[in-house]
């Protein structure tokens, strides 16, 4: 059984990639420090060739990398990335999957359903915070809102619309509403369509995701006596949210690739 609380060796060199349904991000670990990191369109990735042009470089830079660790929400990549990089390295490949040996009990009607990007943001969770209880956000495409207690078990989740998805269906969906770009508002209400919906969108996620944390605070205090409650946020847009959230998390832009890091020094056959 592997120790939760172990770092990967400070020595070792991994290749991480991770895979979300906009962008995919490329990384190079060496014990716990993340060395670089390229972020690419997950859609450059969809073939042999195009995962060849993206990753080869980076494996040639690193002659030591020996595994690699991928986590993927693209089921329709996963199969060109593992084989890709069963090609490239000699080591193990181990995909983030709700099979894998994980440092939290997983309650989940379809474990296979869960994805494994919020399997890895909950792992780095835990591991950053192992005495407390997590609220995870991860915040691009879609939303995610998943929540660990204290005593290591996932209590649930929510998943909601994230803000090129709320500006892409208002655009879609309507006759004369134009398609924007969700950035910082100058301020809280818009004087023009273009600001109105842009406004909308941002504000409307930030009170959205303060008030869903609200309540799960309550509920962790009144339902399961939880004392010490953390926030951590990650994904696409967390450093356009995070900062205007009354709930204040802590941002990490790189938590994903963590947790996957992690993943992989608890279930690789040299942990065993």
């Amino acid at each position: 059984m592997p120790h939760y609380g172990a770092q990967p060796p400070a020595d070792t060199l991994l290749l991480v990639v991770e895979i979300g349904n906009t962008t995919a991000s490329i990384a190079v670990f060496r014990g716990d420090e993340c060395l670089e990191v390229h972020k690419v369109l997950s859609e450059t990735i969809s073939t042999d060739e195009g995962f060849a042009r993206q990753v080869a470089p980076v494996i040639m830079n690193y002659p030591l990398l020996h595994d690699a660790a991928l986590c993927s929400v693209v089921p329709s990549l996963d199969m060109v990335a593992g084989a890709s990089l069963r090609r490239y390295l000699a080591g193990e490949v181990v995909a983030v999957t709700s099979g894998l040996q994980l440092p939290f009990t997983l309650h989940y009607d379809s474990p296979d359903s869960f994805g494994a990007d919020r399997i890895a943001l909950c792992a780095q969770g835990h591991r950053l915070y192992p005495e407390e209880a997590v609220i995870a956000l991860d915040i691009g495409t879609a939303i995610t809102v998943d929540v660990l207690g204290s005593n290591r078990h996932y209590l649930g989740g929510l998943i909601l619309p994230g803000l090129d998805l709320m500006a892409r269906s208002l655009h879609q969906h309507t006759a004369r509403l134009p398609l924007v770009s969700p950035v910082l508002p100058d301020s809280l209400v818009g004087c023009s369509t273009a600001d109105c919906i842009r406004n909308g969108i941002i504000w409307g996620c930030v009170s959205g995701i303060d008030g869903v944390v609200m309540k799960i605070k309550r509920w962790l205090i009144e339902q399961h006596n939880e004392e010490s409650i953390r926030v951590i946020a990650t994904g696409g847009n967390a450093p356009l949210i995070a900062g205007l959230l009354d709930s204040s998390p802590v941002l990490d832009e790189l938590a994903v690739l963590k947790g996957t890091s992690y993943l992989f020094s608890l279930n690789s056959l040299s942990s065993r």
